[in-house]
């Protein structure tokens, strides 16, 4: 027994000197857990996305429009952009023109056109547009989800307005009132509440009134509140039946009728020509886990290059630390331009990912990933003091930055200071890149932005990799 405890205290003293298995024992799962538990809203009062930029365009003069207009800003998941800021920082109310040129910049991806018919003269209906780059299937479907919600949620409303104001043009405001006054009679009379307070409601267009609205509610009576209260301390009331609850049939058709008077006009902006939409959204991201994974396990190759002496004998031949550091950074583009080349054409012929038409600009896209991970795994093999500690120093950084970065799930759906850590890694530049040449269909001087933004990173990152591995004993 005594020697068990021995060999256990050896493992435990082995384990607490190896950084690495610490890190990957506890600082990764730990570090995923929180980012899952973010995505997720865990203790989290608004457990849905936060933040989705959501363009409006408001061509109409219909009051019922701007009503719409501030139900969408009121929704937390949305920040909602109405002006165009212009050159000379002056602002205008944005356009249908605006919205599609930024749309395609990559501004935003969902915008919602008011046209000037909102609500057509003759007839009545509710008349919408939604223009969307939708290049995440999760984060298209929820914003689908948010806008149907919150413009259904509306029309009744907006239609009530729409009715009312056509009623006052053709019976006259006399004749409106009038007629709101005794509906607003019978409705008080079969169902109770203060008539004027319904009257009120009917004509501001919300013509829709609950049994248990509280506009209904009666003026408080002594006397039956004095019964109320005594017949409550004696015995119990007896309940009223509940309501039945409506059948399918009934919600089938309250849902028909909404479909029928709202017409919502769908346009998606970009990527509509795309082959296998679904592959060409996340191959980009799996490729660049991938890739840096590869890339920054080699980091360790700088510690069995310099275990073996093959560091020593090469520099004492006339060769510069500095030279042995770009030849690795040159072997790992190359490799890195390989892996992802590969991997692109696999999906094509696995899935139907349209790469042959846009190669050029992949290929330069695929040379800036690759140089910025190789700059990546550089900087891990200049920081870490061994083999082990770069392998779990890799793994944690690699796992952190493709979950912020929107390898595996949008951004949007975590909260503000996450999404803006997530802007900040190469995952998401780098998936930003390949969704502009397979999504968009961008040419090379449209991706030149995103191209140089790699490049800028890994020469900052080497810089730095370079004068950290000058400055340590790490070839002696």
């Amino acid at each position: 027994m005594r020697t068990i405890l021995t060999l256990v205290r050896k493992d435990f003293a082995n384990f607490r000197r190896n950084k690495a298995a610490f890190v990957l024992t506890f600082v990764v799962p730990i570090a995923l857990i929180y980012i899952f538990g973010q995505v997720f809203g865990l203790n989290r009062k608004d457990t849905g996305p936060s933040g989705i930029t959501l363009a409006v365009v408001n061509a109409s003069d219909n009051p019922a429009a701007q009503k719409l207009v501030d139900a969408l800003t009121a929704e937390p998941a949305f920040r909602v952009v109405t002006k165009k800021v212009n050159a000379d920082k002056s602002e205008r109310p944005l356009t249908e023109t605006d919205v599609r040129a930024m749309i395609h910049n990559r501004e935003f991806r969902f915008a919602v056109v008011i046209p000037a018919d909102v609500i057509p003269d003759a007839g009545l209906g509710l008349h919408l547009k939604i223009l969307s780059d939708p290049r995440n299937e999760i984060e298209t479907q929820t914003v689908n989800g948010l806008l149907q919600k919150t413009i259904f949620s509306n029309v009744p409303e907006l239609l009530g307005q729409s009715l009312q104001a056509r009623a006052k043009k053709y019976i006259g405001a006399d004749n409106l009132d009038r007629f709101n006054g005794a509906l607003a009679t019978a409705v008080s009379g079969a169902f109770g509440g203060d008539v004027n307070k319904i009257k009120e409601r009917f004509a501001r267009g919300d013509l829709i009134v609950k049994p248990d609205d509280p506009a209904l509610a009666k003026p408080a009576d002594p006397a039956l509140h004095k019964l109320d209260s005594t017949t409550s301390a004696g015995s119990a009331q007896p309940t009223a039946p509940a309501a039945p609850a409506a059948s399918p049939a009934r919600k089938n058709a309250a849902a028909d009728f909404f479909s029928q008077i709202v017409k919502i006009e769908n346009e998606q902006v970009v990527g509509k020509d795309v082959k296998s939409p679904e592959a060409t959204r996340v191959i980009g991201g799996q490729a660049m886990m991938f890739l840096l994974f590869a890339l920054s396990n080699g980091a360790a190759a700088f510690f069995d290059e310099k275990n073996t002496g093959i560091f020593q004998r090469l520099l004492s031949a006339p060769v510069s630390r500095a030279q042995l550091l770009w030849s690795r950074f040159i072997w790992g583009v190359l490799l890195g331009l390989v892996q992802l080349t590969t991997l692109f054409i696999a999906g094509h012929f696995l899935f139907g990912v349209d790469v042959f038409h846009h190669i050029v600009g992949l290929v330069v896209m695929c040379t800036a990933a690759a140089a910025t991970c190789t700059a990546f795994g550089m900087f891990i093999a200049a920081f870490s003091p061994n083999a082990q500690a770069a392998s779990g120093l890799a793994t944690f950084l690699v796992l952190t930055m493709s979950a912020t970065g929107g390898a595996w799930f949008p951004i949007s759906l975590m909260p503000a200071f996450m999404q803006t850590i997530g802007k900040f890694t190469l995952v998401y530049w780098s998936m930003e890149g390949f969704a502009q040449v397979l999504w968009a269909g961008d040419s090379l001087l449209e991706i030149l932005p995103t191209v140089a933004l790699l490049l800028a990173i890994a020469g900052g990152v080497m810089a730095i990799s370079i004068w950290r591995l000058n400055r340590r004993n790490i070839f002696g």
